[in-house]
């Protein structure tokens, strides 16, 4: 069986995260979407997305497809539906379409006409689903401890180092390659996930659940609060709670990240601070691209989103419910306005627009510090992203 993963219906509500990634890569808990649903299937996975995606993901069509929602979390119950799958049957919950068995033929941007099909399946999951940008966050404490299950089941973590402090020891998984220093770690409320190649340095403390990713950097003296998850070759300093950040980021620095979401290769300059509430305890507001404006998210911690190759100065102030999109830079006194469009350059006083060039030239060099190649299709999709967005550059 051949697994394609898509996510139209929620895409536009999911930028600017879903500018240069399918929804499948949103990282919540330990995992992506896409490497939740690869363990539960034990297959690999291909995306249907958007056209000017296609050549960084390209879709693999055979005679037999299931086309999954991959804003959906996977389960057992839901993996069990989707096995039972006919030839032409939809798995639905409601209006939500959940997955569909196709011939290659078949295979396109159709969600209401599979809602529509004869003889759906209904599931008897509960479903827990991805569709606003505030959901990374409700969702990723939860994912912390399901993903750890599911990485760590039968299997032996490396011993916790005698230098290291550590309360719930049972709970704490560390794979091989991983280094923790005289660290503190309490796993007494929830589990900690250390990846292979990770460093917890000297001093830090973490309090689980949280997830620490492949090649990670736990700076001296971080404080690592509950439903946190640091992605891949990311390094973090100074205080984080309840956020999540992609991969290849760096918060090296004192400050405080909150209730916010950061998306690979940005970086956070020292003392930059995020405010996740409002001095009146009011609900937030969050900008919504599929909306164009604020809607109200019955929130009243949500800090900063943050869209991937997006810096910041030193000590940057970043206002309660803010929405930053793709490779924008921002620096200065005072408090940012909360929603910055992408490839904008500036501060309070006013923005704009970041020349295509250096944002890609910068993209290229932090690549470089990584080891790692930015590609000519990264380029184009990032092409693509300036400008579809030069109409929102318009409004700040």
């Amino acid at each position: 069986m051949n697994y394609i993963l898509f996510g139209a219906q929620a895409r536009n509500h999911l930028l600017p995260f879903t500018f240069i990634r399918p929804l499948a890569d949103i990282r919540v808990g330990v995992l992506t979407m896409r490497e939740k649903w690869e363990k539960y299937l034990q297959a690999k996975t291909s995306t249907l997305t958007e056209p000017y995606l296609a050549d960084q993901y390209p879709m693999v069509r055979e005679a037999d497809n299931v086309l999954i929602n991959s804003s959906v979390v996977p389960d057992a119950q839901l993996l069990d539906e989707i096995g039972q799958l006919a030839p032409n049957q939809t798995l639905i919950s409601g209006d939500i379409l959940i997955a569909h068995r196709v011939k290659a033929d078949d295979i396109g941007n159709m969600e209401q006409e599979l809602l529509e099909a004869v003889d759906p399946l209904h599931t008897q999951a509960k479903i827990n689903k991805l569709f606003h940008l505030w959901d990374i966050i409700l969702l990723n404490e939860r994912q912390i401890v399901d993903d750890y299950h599911l990485l760590t089941s039968e299997r032996e973590s490396q011993p916790v180092p005698e230098h290291a402090r550590v309360i719930g020891s049972e709970n704490v998984f560390i794979e091989e390659g991983a280094r923790v220093g005289m660290a503190m770690i309490n796993a007494s409320d929830g589990p900690v996930y250390i990846a292979r190649g990770a460093h917890v340095m000297d001093g830090a403390m973490i309090q689980g659940p949280a997830g620490i990713g492949e090649g990670a950097v736990v700076r001296m003296g971080a404080r690592i609060y509950s439903g946190s998850s640091i992605g891949p070759f990311s390094k973090v300093g100074g205080e984080m709670q309840s956020s999540v950040i992609f991969g290849y980021s760096n918060k090296a620095h004192e400050g405080f990240l909150g209730h916010s979401v950061i998306g690979e290769w940005c970086n956070i300059g020292a003392d930059t601070n995020t405010s996740n509430l409002k001095i009146n305890y009011d609900e937030i507001r969050l900008w919504d691209y599929a909306e164009e404006s604020f809607m109200n998210t019955g929130l009243t911690f949500c800090g900063t989103f943050m869209g991937d190759h997006s810096k910041c100065g030193i000590n940057t102030m970043f206002n309660t419910g803010t929405v930053i999109g793709v490779s924008a830079q921002v620096f200065g006194a005072g408090f940012m306005r909360n929603f910055i469009p992408s490839f904008s350059w500036g501060s309070v006083s006013g923005f704009t627009t970041l020349d295509f060039d250096k944002a890609v030239d910068a993209a290229r060099r932090m690549y470089q510090r990584r080891d790692k190649e930015f590609t000519p299709s990264e380029e184009r999709i990032l092409r693509n992203v300036f400008e579809h967005t030069m109409g929102y550059r318009k409004l700040v």
